[in-house]
């Protein structure tokens, strides 16, 4: 057993450490570095939790990587691609993709007696992903597309903020104008409600069949205006989306979700630098609080030192018996600390008890999100910090003189 191990755990037990002196500023240590964890926990578990939101509800509306043909240009009107199924199926079989389907987007007009709308109709077909849609319905149901295309549905979706705004509501008609020439009109079903509180979405998008878009363009059933792939980590992004485009046609073009909107993971990527300054300042209030609490216990223990030296102890051994110590009350510290955060998680996402504005944040409670490897490296790194900052005041036993020690009152 380390020697100065064994010393640190009988001298500094429950029992021995009774010192009415000490004992407030190791218990205010301890609740410094639990604090300091806690609220570096929290920050971590809430920003995962935010930036996993906005990413799913930006990825939800759009996936991860479009295929377009070059002259859309960001446009809400499509060119036709006639549907390429080798195309479709190779993309499918990576398995980095989590989804492939196809869509066709149109811009209208929504109109009633009082309000004109401008909105995008995003046409869907059978292969269509609905889970994202429905974790944000409000009411009613999402679509059913079917797979023949002669059956064509005239159910729509629309957002609550769409819906506010014209005073409509699920098993209403809505007329939606186009300005084709000539301009037409389309009388259709809302069959649903979602809202997602991104506002920029929100406010323009309204799901519907595909062949709805594809009748109006006059397009055969063959032709789609854009290819969408879902894949299983943001991570893949960047080399899929090349992988993809290395494969098609002269005509076709990929935008990966970050390229269509740049600024909302600019915003996102803001955050990060947010959670740098906090961790570092938590971190250096838990270190100066240990390093106070190092050096009074050292200073009360200060006879100790003086006998120990006398009887041949070393200054290294003395000094890895209070750094022992330190740890141990950093451990303490750490453990409360994961305490708190972790219960400060799971309640928050199972009761949601700490709501926010919507039209602010982009939604209506604190979103948390529990990964543990960054909570885990947030730990180890907090000992190592910790520890290190500890070396340089533990060096104040080295200055103690026995002969002065022990004549010390």
């Amino acid at each position: 057993m380390d020697i100065s191990f064994f010393i640190a755990k009988r001298l500094f037990s429950a029992k021995e450490n009774n010192n009415n002196y000490t004992r407030p500023i190791i218990s205010i240590a301890v609740l410094a570095i639990s604090l300091s964890v806690s609220l570096m926990m929290i920050s971590l578990i809430v920003l995962k939790g935010f930036k996993n939101e906005i990413y799913n509800k930006v990825t939800g509306f759009n996936s991860h990587i479009k295929i377009t043909k070059f002259s859309d240009n960001q446009s809400f009107e499509n060119y036709p691609i006639n549907f390429d199924d080798k195309l479709y199926s190779e993309i499918l079989k990576n398995k980095n993709v989590s989804n492939v389907q196809v869509i066709a987007t149109k811009a209208g007009i929504i109109k009633n007696n009082e309000e004109i709308l401008g909105i995008v109709l995003k046409g869907v077909s059978d292969d269509y992903d609905h889970s994202f849609l429905k974790s944000n319905l409000i009411n009613g149901s999402s679509l059913l597309v079917s797979k023949d295309s002669l059956k064509k549905s005239n159910d729509i979706v629309v957002s609550e903020s769409i819906a506010k705004k014209i005073g409509c509501s699920v098993g209403d008609k809505l007329s939606i104008y186009f300005m084709d020439n000539p301009p037409r009109v389309r009388k259709l079903n809302v069959i649903g409600v979602y809202n997602t509180g991104l506002s920029e979405f929100d406010d323009l998008l309204v799901f519907c069949d595909i062949k709805q878009i594809q009748k109006l363009n006059n397009w055969n059933s063959s032709q789609i205006g854009a290819y969408e792939v879902s894949l299983k980590d943001l991570k893949f992004l960047e080399n899929e989306a090349e992988n993809i485009y290395k494969n098609l046609s002269f005509n076709l073009n990929t935008t990966t979700i970050k390229q269509s909107y740049p600024q909302i993971f600019d915003w996102l990527a803001l955050q990060d630098l947010n959670i740098i300054v906090i961790i570092t300042l938590m971190l250096i209030v838990g270190a100066v609080n240990m390093i106070t609490a190092l050096l009074i216990i050292i200073l009360e223990k200060t006879q100790f030192i003086g006998l120990f030296k006398s009887l041949g102890a070393s200054n290294k051994l003395i000094r890895r018996v209070f750094l022992y110590n330190s740890l141990y009350l950093i451990s303490r510290g750490l453990f409360f600390g994961n305490l708190i955060a972790l219960g400060f998680a799971i309640l928050q996402k199972k009761f949601g008890f700490i709501s926010l504005d919507q039209d602010i944040y982009f939604m209506d409670k604190v979103p948390v999100s529990i990964d543990l490897f960054p909570l885990l490296y947030l730990n180890i790194g907090t000992i190592i910090i910790c520890y290190v900052f500890l070396i340089v005041p533990s060096l104040v036993v080295s200055k103690i003189s026995p002969i002065k020690a022990l004549r010390f009152e």
